[in-house]
């Protein structure tokens, strides 16, 4: 049976990249959107991945409702990637330093705005599988939980504000009018939540994020991300699982609501301790001193409802120092 179309948003992206290197290795055919199409070097680099010639793509802009129908024409479901997060007001100014009304227009309103433009143009296009990459920020709610489950905890939009996390709060606002959104219009949403991105990456442009970023700085003999350990816990998971998550959940037609997209929380220290053993000559961080935080919690019975089975954390270091070892995007 021929496969379904399937739509990106945001297909050069870290998460939707991988998505669409997943979709293809299972035989989807795909529309992928890119802000530029004409970025020649990119295209080639997505065109070259396994079954690259099963994918299409189009130039798209979230803020830009008329150039969002293309890529939806005969799509059986549409993977939203492309509500990254956004750290800087218009003018460059940190999101901490702007007032409230700037923080809502400058960092909020153009995540919601463009996830909704997406989401009514998918109802136009009569596409009912909606599938959102959003992040852990969403699920902190006040005051904190011992063990976070994605149904019961959310964070308080209005508290994230007035603690300046605008760009946290973008992501619970927009998880709520999409959920608001998909109900009133009998659509199937299912919302994923990672944090902290490991694993081969597709495009050499994912290199300027962490983790890859520090990593390969203490391959090539720099310094690590941190001067001291943080006494604080990171989530984390392989860009791969994360992927085959997002499929089982639309192949999965009794997949809705919101997934942690996170193998587990885990100590910087052991994190820096797992990349020592990986990378004996390593600089490392000045050691805490005080007693080790507990690493945040959470409740994955729906995760594991999906039926991935996920990679666990020394597998997942290990994957990723090879793979950044082994120079992945070095020219022929």
């Amino acid at each position: 049976m021929e496969k379904k179309l399937l739509t990106i948003f945001g297909a050069s992206g870290l998460v939707g990249s991988s998505i669409l290197r997943e979709a293809l290795d299972r035989g989807y055919h795909v529309n992928g959107t890119l802000r530029d199409v004409d970025n020649q070097d990119r295209i080639t680099r997505l065109k070259s991945l396994p079954s690259g010639n099963n994918a299409d793509y189009f130039s798209a802009n979230m803020a830009d409702i008329s150039s969002l129908d293309s890529p939806l024409k005969n799509a059986d479901a549409v993977f939203i990637c492309c509500l990254t997060p956004t750290y800087k007001g218009f003018d460059g100014t940190p999101a901490r330093e702007l007032d409230d009304e700037r923080g809502y227009n400058e960092i909020i309103k153009p995540t919601l705005d463009g996830c909704l433009n997406i989401l009514q143009t998918a109802k136009r296009n009569n596409v009912k599988n909606i599938l959102i990459c959003s992040s852990t920020s969403s699920t902190n709610p006040v005051p904190p939980v011992s063990i976070k489950n994605e149904l019961d905890h959310w964070s308080d939009e209005k508290e994230q504000c007035n603690s300046k996390k605008y760009t946290s709060a973008a992501k619970t606002y927009m998880e709520k009018a999409a959920y608001k959104f998909c109900a009133e219009n009998n659509m199937r949403l299912s919302v994923f939540l990672p944090t902290g991105l490991y694993g081969p990456a597709v495009l050499p442009e994912h290199l300027k994020h962490n983790p890859f970023l520090w990593i390969k700085s203490v391959l090539e003999g720099g310094a690590p991300r941190h001067q001291k350990v943080p006494n604080d816990s990171a989530s984390l998971i392989h860009l791969q699982d994360l992927a085959r998550l997002f499929l089982a959940a639309y192949e999965d037609s009794s997949a809705s609501g919101r997934y942690f997209g996170v193998l587990e929380s885990f100590h910087w220290n052991d994190i820096y301790k797992e990349c020592k053993k990986l990378i004996p000559d390593m600089q490392m961080p000045e050691p805490i001193s005080e007693d080790p935080v507990a690493p945040t919690q959470f409740d994955f019975t729906r995760r594991d409802s999906l039926g991935i089975k996920i990679r666990d954390f020394p597998t997942i270091m290990r994957e990723t120092v090879e793979w950044l070892k082994s120079n992945p995007f070095k020219e022929n």
